[in-house]
Order: C-alpha cells, then structure tokens, then sequence
C-alpha cells in the first residue's frame, strides 16, 4: 500500500473517531438536558415547517411568474408574426436577392421592434416548395442553436404557435444561460414558400425577481427560526427553571440540608408548586426531626438505664455470690432458686453490656481498631472457645481453613463476637447435625461462612433475621443464653469495617450466614461479586459430601500455617 493510501486511511479513522465522539457527546447531552431536547425538536420541526412552506410558495409564485410571462410572448409573438406575414404578403420581390433581402429586413424590425425579445430567427421549412430559395437569418447567430429538431417538427406539423423553454447563453459570460422561451410559427414568404419564424424570448428579469423573492424568503425564514428558538429557550426557561430548582432542593434534601427551600416569585402554577413543594420539604423536616428527637431520647433512655442499672446489678451480683458459694448448706428448694438466680443474673448481665454496645453504636461513639491480622487465628479461638457447647448438643464442627495465612486488617475482638455469634447461633438451631465453617480469601476480600443442617429459615426470615430482639418462632426457647442483640451487633460491628454480613436460609435445610471483609481498612468492596464464599450453598456438592461426624471429637481444626500472606 502507498504511504499517501496509508495517511489517507489514518486521515479518516481519526475523522471517523473525531464524528464518534461529537455523536457520543451530543447523545449525552441530548438525554441530560429536557430545555435541549425542547429546542433542538423546536428548531427541526420549525426549520422542516419553514422549507416546506418556502417550497410551496416559491414554487407557487415560480409557477405564477412564468405563466403571465408566457402569455405576454405568446400573445407578442402572434401579433409580430401577423405583422410579418402581412409585409411578406404586401412585398413584390420576384428575385432571389430581393426576397433575401426582404426577409433580412424583416427580422431586423421584428428584433429592433420587440420588448424583451432577445432575438428572431427565420429559419426554411422543410416542406417549402418555393422556387427561390434563401439562406436562414437570426439576428443572433448562435440563439439558432437553441431550436431544437421536436419544437422544429412542432411548428411543421401544426397549425398554431408552438413554444419551447430554452437555456439562453449570457452575452460575455462563457458558460452561463438563463432561462428564455422560443416561440415558433409558419410564415408564407412570396416565391420562397413556407418558413419558421422563431421569437426568442428572456426571462432573465423574471428569474432576477424569483431569485430576489426566495432570498427574501431565506432570510425572513432565518430570522423567524431565530425568534423560534429564542422564545422556545425563554419559554423552556421560565417552566424549566423552577423544575431544575425543585430537582436541586430534592438532592440536597436526600442528601440531609432539611432547611433547603424553593424560592417561590409570583401566583401562578410555578408559584403553587413551590409552595407545595416547600410545605412538604417542611413536614419532611419535621417529621424527620421528630423522629430524630424520639431516637435520641430512646438511646439516651437505653444509655441512661443501662448505666443506672450498674451499681443496683453490682450489688445484686454480690449478694448472689454470697448466696451461691453457700447453696451447699440451704435445703435443695432453696438451692436451686439460688443456682437459677445466678444463671439469670448472666443473662441480664449480658443483656445490659449488649444494650450498651448498642447505645454506643446508636450515638457513634465506637472506634475501630483495626491491625494486620490473620482471620485464620481468630476462627481457630472461636472454635476452641464453642467446641465444647457444640459436643453437649451433640454437633461437630467441620472447619476448613486455606493453608495460607489469610490476611486483613480488622478488629480482632469484634470479629471475633461476630463469629462466635454466628457460631453459637448455628449450634442453637442446628439440631445436632454438623456445623460447617468455611474462610476464604480474594484478591480484595476475605470471608467466613458459618453453615448449619437445622430448622432452616424462609427468604421472608432472613430478611428480618438482623433486626433487634426479632426471633423467627416466638415460642422456641433459648438452650443457649443470648438477649436477643447478638446478630444485630455482629451486624454494626461488620459494618464498621466497611464489610457485609448476609444470610440465607431454607425450611429444612438449614441457613449460612457469610462475613466478608475489606483486606485494607477503609477499602470498598461488592460482596455478591468479589466474597470469596458462596451465600447459598451448592445442593449437588451438599448432598455428595455431606459432613460425617468425627467419632473422635466435636471438632475438626486443621493445622494452621504461621505464615501470613
């Protein structure tokens, strides 16, 4: 391929690209703004109104012009014609010279004679049987070209005046013409017989004034399109801006400026709709601080009774000590109120440390206190910390962990009760089937999932499963402790890692609860596409390998790899 071949083609890539972009530019702009698609369909379809309009007129008056103008030259032309036969009539040439003669003369006045004319040619029939014959004359030797052999034949074969339009040439400008009409008729010559006489008419003025009237045209239809589009803008404008003004309230709104309102100008429609727009931003902005106000009174209450509860629960603690080291001497009734009296003081122990986690969640009060740490290690102290409660309810904990160390940086005690929680919750509903705990690692990712064969839970369940003291069967009781917050605060501790804590469940079939973990503090990440571990578990994997419970033991660890990545 030559180099010019080869420039050329980059020549129009880079022009192709260069037309792609503008396309791709206009396209945006185009679904971005409402007042552009509002002008630009204005202007197209006032610009298609004003051509079609402009078509049609200037072809009306073209029309007009032209057919008063033929009917002048026709009706000169027959009267010239007339004139002429009646000075051939009138002649006495007997000669050839003198008919020649006669014949020249004649044209000569006919074109000294007319108005407009732009020239007269007189031409010999081809059915002339005169017995002299003269030579053709026009009074301009290159207009005998513009009669053609059909208006010739024409003028031949009937009896009337036949016409023709015709491109004349323009005296001192080499190939330009401008329109004209030949009009042609018989003519009986003394001795010569029968000849055409052809009038050669210009319609050059009447072109001129077409030519002026469609630039008129042209500029009146500019001028009114610039009008168009300037009151369409200013139309679009004064609907469109208070919309545009509503839009922006709206997003500062969402976005939490409660005392954002539209500027209202005016009584009309506009005018109503700001002021009902700014009457419901104000009964958002109420509500919403209502509500506000009963949120932070009820986290205040929890904060407030929670700590006041402290020193009456510590002294509650004491005399319970003091009755539970001294239950071996009470009668057994007694006893056991006092061996249940403890068990419930843990509960409500633990029920008040969790309400307040929760209060501290609730006013923003907690940090995270993130370092490079191995979640391997912190399933292996989950593991050894539930094993036991795993064996007394007869399941066995199959844990699989990657040979590699899993690093992330996390908060290694709130990780750690996040998966204690799930753990412990799986071995309260597993029914003493076999707990499955998987960890993963991604490229940005790390996960634990925690899988049990129990009662299951519908999609409904699981979406309410995170909710504070909400219990999917209200009349099942707890074998295992717990206040009903364990799940919730797992969730804000997750969440204060940047993370995502889902479950899934099926009736019969059990649940999974999967974590996963940003690698750095403070990244980014889409669980449902970068999480190590799958949510729902595999059917067809589940069914071939299920589980077998280790006669051994409750648990199976492997050994873990000191090494981190």
């Amino acid at each position: 391929m030559r180099p010019a071949q080869v420039a050329f083609g980059r020549r129009v890539r880079a022009r192709g690209r260069y037309l792609r972009r503008r396309a791709r530019l206009w396209g945006y702009a185009w679904r971005r703004s409402l007042r552009l698609r509002v002008v630009s369909t204005t202007v197209v379809i006032g610009i298609g109104s004003l051509l079609l309009l402009g078509t049609l007129l200037s072809t009306q008056v073209r029309d007009g012009i032209f057919d008063d103008r033929a009917e002048q030259v026709l009706a000169d032309a027959a009267s010239r014609t007339q004139s002429a036969q009646d000075r051939f009539d009138s002649a006495t040439a007997n000669s050839t010279q003198a008919v020649q003669q006669l014949a020249n003369d004649t044209v000569r006045s006919l074109q000294e004679t007319a108005v407009g004319t732009a020239g007269v040619v007189l031409l010999r029939s081809q059915d002339a049987t005169g017995p002299i014959e003269i030579l053709p004359f026009a009074t301009d030797p290159r207009l005998r070209a513009l009669i053609t052999p059909l208006l010739s034949q024409a003028v031949r074969e009937q009896d009337r005046q036949q016409w023709q339009s015709v491109a004349m040439p323009v005296p001192g400008e080499a190939g330009v013409t401008a329109p004209g009409i030949a009009v042609g008729s018989r003519v009986l010559i003394p001795g010569a017989g029968e000849h055409e006489l052809y009038f050669i008419y210009s319609l050059a003025a009447e072109q001129d004034t077409l030519w002026l009237l469609q630039r008129a045209l042209a500029v009146g239809g500019l001028a009114l399109v610039a009008m168009l589009v300037l009151m369409t803008w200013y139309i679009t404008r004064q609907v469109l801006d208070p919309v545009q003004q509503a839009a922006k309230v709206a997003a500062t709104l969402s976005a939490g400026g409660l005392d954002v309102r539209m500027r209202v100008v005016g009584r009309d429609e506009l005018a109503l709709l700001a002021r009902s727009f700014n009457d419901m931003a104000q009964n958002l902005q109420d509500q919403i601080e209502r509500l506000a106000e009963l949120s932070r009174m009820q986290q205040r209450f929890v904060s407030d009774v929670s700590h006041e509860l402290r020193t009456p629960l510590t002294t509650i603690r004491m005399a319970s000590e003091l009755l539970y080291e001294s239950r071996e001497q009470l009668p057994a009734a007694q006893r056991r109120s006092v061996e249940l009296l403890a068990t419930q003081l843990d509960r409500f122990e633990a029920l008040l440390a969790d309400l307040l986690e929760i209060s501290r969640f609730d006013a923003g009060a907690v940090e995270l206190e993130a370092e490079q740490s191995d979640l391997r290690g912190v399933v292996d102290r989950v593991v050894g910390l539930t094993e036991a409660i795993a064996a007394d309810r007869g399941s066995w904990l199959d844990v699989d962990l990657p040979a590699v160390g899993v690093a992330a940086e996390l908060d290694s005690r709130r990780i750690e009760r996040v998966v204690r929680n799930l753990v412990v919750n799986a071995i309260e509903h597993g029914e003493g089937h076999p707990i499955e705990i998987r960890v993963g690692a991604g490229p940005r990712a790390v996960a634990v999932s925690v899988r049990d064969h129990g009662v299951g839970m519908t999609a409904r369940q699981a979406e309410h499963v995170f909710d504070r003291f909400w219990r999917a069967d209200p009349a099942r009781q707890r074998t295992l402790g717990g206040t009903g917050l364990g799940l919730a605060i797992a969730l804000e501790d997750v969440r204060l890692h940047g993370g995502a804590l889902e479950a899934w469940g099926s009736p019969g079939e059990g649940a999974c609860f999967r974590l996963t973990l940003p690698r750095r503090a403070g990244m980014t990440i889409d669980p449902a596409s970068e999480s190590p571990l799958p949510l729902r578990p595999d059917r067809t994997a589940a069914e071939t390998e299920r589980p077998a419970t280790d006669p051994s033991g409750p648990a199976a660890v492997p050994e873990l790899d000191q090494e981190e990545q």
